[in-house]
């Protein structure tokens, strides 16, 4: 076993926690021969049943996991960190605009980003899974000038594995079948899930789909708002794939990407291809070849649509940083 990768988990005690936890021990993420330490935070209030869910871990018996240990305090969670994964954070609430929401989490991310600027390893690489993920990103690097931008990540893997399943569906196929699929934006109502550069068994979508209505007019939107959907029909929020998607976001930045394929993430905008404004924290087509460094695929057709659609995105995230520039740090 090699030396354990330091993995910080943030609002471990909820279900997205939980859901990940187990999986990231078990080397599922960073591989049978890796070990992992996970360092987890929450409220104190959630911290007596984090102790069970340390115990159950324990009681996994999984050979990667190389420890475990739990706290309040930002500054001992992230000390020494290679990864941290920010799942904690304010839940929008009846009532409260998307602006409220963004307001209400830059107290959580301002001081997160300056513990991860104080104490994180040099080598950290961070994940922002709680909503408004693109934002509450950009929040907490604005205050961890020490960390390059390139390290600094927001989940739109779930929009991603939503939009490969309904292609599948649609074409009958197996999912696996759909490759370079990429999200756009925001991970929000705009965001776009670009069918028109995805793959399904190395065709182009439309012509195996064979549908322009079906992909513009419910393909889209169903993506867009399948979280509410889900928290319609189920009457909660979509933990599991949501830590699912986390666990393959992760994955996809540190393994080597498929030679034509792509991944999905939120990162800086700064010196793009796509002609999206800088300071943005934008999901773009992204790869990389050694797992440690990533780069944009820059070869995606953008026809008129698109570009509308990639702009409206990029306004809307315009909009939400504005709203929070007052509590933006020196890192922007």
């Amino acid at each position: 076993m090699s030396q354990p990768i330091r993995v910080a988990i943030t609002g471990a005690g909820g279900q997205i926690g939980y859901a990940l936890l187990f999986r990231l021990a078990s080397g599922a993420v960073f591989g049978p021969h890796q070990q992992v330490f996970l360092s987890l935070l929450e409220i104190p209030p959630a911290l007596p049943s984090l102790t069970g869910t340390m115990m159950e871990l324990d009681d996994c018996a999984f050979p990667t996991l190389a420890g475990t240990s739990a706290s309040d305090k930002p500054e001992e969670a992230f000390a020494a960190a290679n990864w941290i994964i920010f799942v904690g954070g304010m839940p929008r609430k009846d009532g409260m605009s998307r602006a409220d929401l963004i307001k209400a989490n830059a107290q959580i991310f301002v001081p997160q980003g300056q513990a991860i600027n104080a104490v994180a390893a040099d080598d950290v690489r961070i994940m922002t899974v709680a909503n408004p993920c693109n934002t509450n990103c950009l929040i907490a690097r604005s205050h961890a000038p020490r960390i390059p931008s390139d390290r600094w990540f927001a989940m739109t893997r779930l929009d991603q594995n939503r939009a490969a399943s309904q292609l599948a569906h649609k074409a009958g196929v197996n999912v696996g079948e759909v490759t370079r699929l990429a999200i756009w934006g925001n991970h929000s109502d705009t965001q776009y899930p670009d069918y028109k550069n995805a793959l399904i068994g190395g065709r182009p979508a439309p012509e195996v789909i064979g549908d322009n209505a079906w992909l513009t007019e419910t393909f889209i939107p169903t993506v867009a708002k399948r979280g509410g959907a889900v928290i319609k029909a189920r009457g909660a929020s979509s933990a599991a794939s949501a830590a699912n998607a986390a666990l393959d976001g992760v994955r996809s930045i540190v393994h080597r990407t498929t030679i034509g394929d792509c991944f999905s993430a939120g990162v800086m905008s700064d010196g793009n291809p796509y002609g999206v404004p800088g300071g943005l924290n934008y999901s773009f087509p992204l790869q990389t070849e050694d797992g440690k460094t990533w780069s944009y695929v820059d070869d995606f057709a953008i026809d008129d649509q698109a570009r509308k659609r990639i702009d409206a995105s990029a306004k809307e995230l315009a909009e939400e940083r504005d709203a929070v520039k007052d509590l933006l740090g020196p890192a922007l």
